[in-house]
């Protein structure tokens, strides 16, 4: 069956606003701290609820079977309606970080029905070609988390409540049009259903544990980063005395991590995807260890490396997702990618709350060294892969 010219722009597209929703909070967070007392810390906290939102929302959609036992398509739409609902209750409900975090915490709940959901539709139009398109849909991820900063650094900076009903109104729009442009494909997927169990026999495998464990320390880096660019960039403002758009140049640095992931794409075929994880994940983490040197650089140089980090901090995350569905038990598939998935997510929280608790103690120059151990982990754990003659070539 020819697949229709439209299916992977709408596809895209519709990952992009839906993911919108994923940093909404933190792109107002500092009007939000301003305007409600919130602490400083509240950065940290409200990152964590949305990724164990997503954790728990993943859980429970795989071991009900949710996106096998009802079409793709509708589980997104639904999801689309449901976290863009939850997402402007910010707007009506009390204005405490209680309230506030469990805004987020579902808002990351329903996501698990945007994300992987929207992954799933893809595999259903591709019979070949996958992993490019998968580069292209972690790139609509990328484009869709740094969306909220845009809005906010649009002109004189939105207020906040215009900033999370545009997001809410956008991933609204990427549900319907999914629902009505984007039917089930021919090569739809049928996964069995979860199974826990599976925990103690997919990391029997010396290549799943390779990827999955390269995934985890890919997974320390990522959104801890993308979590503390606005903090860092402000402290840098500050320091300098440079006149930076905070919230522009947040999405300028996250949003560049498109070029990673769908450059990456193009490259594992001729190359392999061991060895573009490696590669990438390599210059994150000696971004990470630059770091405190290039908070003294000048302006120019200080946003060309953060945006050298923002290529290539998510550029290996689609060739993480295909080295794990890969090297997993032909059996397991579905159950270790839903595990593997779940705990780097949850590698996240710890990540950010570290990040969070001592950044007044280290202070913003000297923060992201902690996340050095990551890529390091990630890069020794991935030898056996990169390093081998089989390493995976699409």
């Amino acid at each position: 069956m020819k697949r229709p010219a439209h299916i992977l722009p709408i596809i895209i597209f519709s990952q992009f606003t839906g993911t919108s929703l994923w940093f909404a909070g933190n792109a107002v967070v500092t009007d939000l701290q301003r305007n409600w007392g919130l602490a400083e810390q509240s950065v940290g906290y409200i990152t964590s609820a949305v990724q164990l939102g997503f954790i728990i929302g993943t859980l429970v959609f795989a071991f009900l079977a949710v996106a096998d036992r009802f079409s793709p398509r509708k589980v997104f739409f639904c999801c689309s309606i449901a976290g863009a609902i939850v997402n402007i209750l910010a707007l009506v409900g009390p204005e405490s970080l209680l309230g506030l975090l469990s805004v987020r915490f579902t808002t990351g709940f329903f996501l698990a029905g945007i994300y992987p959901v929207g992954m799933k539709i893809a595999a259903g139009w591709y019979e070949k070609g996958l992993g490019r398109a998968l580069g292209y849909l972690v790139g609509a991820l990328v484009l869709g988390t740094a969306f909220p900063h845009l809005l906010r650094g649009m002109g004189t900076e939105l207020p906040w409540q215009q900033v999370m009903v545009g997001v809410s109104i956008l991933a609204l729009g990427g549900g319907v049009l999914m629902f009505l442009f984007v039917p089930d494909g021919p090569y739809l997927p049928k996964r069995s259903r979860f199974n826990p169990r599976a925990l103690a026999i997919v990391f029997r495998s010396q290549a799943f544990r390779a990827s999955a464990f390269g995934y985890f320390g890919h997974m320390w880096e990522l959104y801890t980063l993308w979590a503390f660019i606005p903090v860092w960039l402000l402290a840098y403002a500050q320091d300098t005395n440079t006149g930076l758009n905070v919230s522009l140049w947040s999405f300028v640095i996250i949003a560049t991590g498109f070029i990673g992931c769908a450059g990456g794409g193009l490259v594992s075929e001729k190359i392999g995807s061991a060895k573009v994880a490696a590669t990438q994940l390599f210059i994150s983490g000696f971004c990470c260890l630059l770091s405190p040197l290039l908070f003294n650089a000048g302006a120019i140089i200080f946003i060309a490396f953060l945006v050298v980090w923002g290529i290539t901090v998510v550029g290996d995350s689609p060739q993480f997702s295909a080295l794990n569905a890969e090297s997993a038990p032909r059996e397991y598939v579905g159950s270790a990618l839903t595990i593997a998935n779940s705990i780097g997510f949850l590698i996240t929280v710890f990540s950010i709350e570290m990040v969070n608790a001592l950044l007044p103690v280290l202070g913003p120059q000297m923060i992201f060294l902690l996340l050095i151990p990551g890529p390091a982990f990630g890069l020794w754990a991935l030898r056996p892969l990169y390093q081998s003659s089989a390493a995976i070539v699409r």
